[in-house]
């Protein structure tokens, strides 16, 4: 593969991609929410279906359906330790890898990658794998998420009171 290949987009690079994800991943790991509320588009929306399949997320059952109202309320009732999910917050570390670029449109990029999550909480250690969809745009410059879709591999086991973000 040549180098030019792997650019999709004059205005995402794969590599700009992957890196931003990355920087994603860090900042949920360190519970440093209000940052990452800073990495969303207005109009972005964060889903995690509840059945791996599914691409109809406004007639099925999700686990989070957020808009940027929701998003906001959802780091609000995290960082304010009157949350039960938050009372005793686990310790995280992800991976996230195997970057695939989908396509492109007005300036943006649709990926997908794939995520690990090592969850410790409560003396329990727990894996989640997932695959991700996403849609990056570039907002005067800066990447910004325009949508973000969580398909957890294992998704028919219900989320456990989980106090993070995937």
């Amino acid at each position: 593969m040549e180098a030019d290949d792997v650019c999709v987009s004059a205005a995402i690079s794969i590599y700009e991609a992957a890196e931003f994800l990355w920087r994603e991943a860090d900042l949920l790991d360190h519970r440093a929410y209000e940052d990452w509320l800073e990495l969303w588009s207005p109009q972005g929306m964060y889903i995690v279906p509840t059945e791996y399949e599914t691409d109809a997320f406004e007639d099925s059952l999700n686990y989070v359906f957020d808009d940027d109202q929701l998003r906001r309320q959802r780091v609000a009732r995290l960082t304010s330790r009157y949350s039960i999910s938050a009372a005793s917050a686990a310790r995280t570390v992800r991976t996230v890898s195997r970057f695939v670029a989908k396509g492109t449109s007005a300036g943006g990029l649709q990926l997908r990658a794939a995520q690990h999550l090592i969850e410790y909480r409560r003396e329990i250690t727990r894996t989640l794998a997932a695959d991700l969809e996403v849609s990056l745009i570039s907002d005067a410059g800066e990447l910004k998420l325009a949508r973000k879709v969580v398909r957890l591999i294992n998704c028919d086991d219900a989320l456990h009171g989980i106090g993070y973000l995937l």
